[in-house]
């Protein structure tokens, strides 16, 4: 949250930063301050060379603005049935909000 506060206070827009630290930027950096997450993988994929992941729907319940999602959905098997549970799960954590 530290180089999110600076990046913010230097008229930055927002920032990408892992999934993991979403909740602590937006509590530092309010709700006007844009947050872009990688990292993110649907409950049905596996991490791949990801570290530090979260679901779609974690993500944005943490807070997170936009969320960038690759494989999950280049590399499935069907990838238009992938992108639909996707924003399924998406759907679900915003209407929770």
């Amino acid at each position: 949250p530290k180089l999110a506060r600076l990046a913010k206070d230097a008229g930055m827009d927002g920032v990408v930063a892992s999934p993991k630290e979403v909740g602590l930027i937006r509590e530092a950096c309010g709700s006007d301050f844009l947050i872009v997450t990688p990292g993110v993988r649907p409950s049905f994929a596996s991490q791949d060379d990801q570290k530090r992941v979260t679901t779609p729907g974690e993500a944005i319940s943490s807070g997170a603005d936009y969320l960038v999602i690759g494989r999950p959905i280049s590399a499935a098997a069907d990838p238009a049935e992938a992108a639909r549970l996707i924003v399924e799960e998406m759907q679900m954590a915003s209407s929770s909000l």
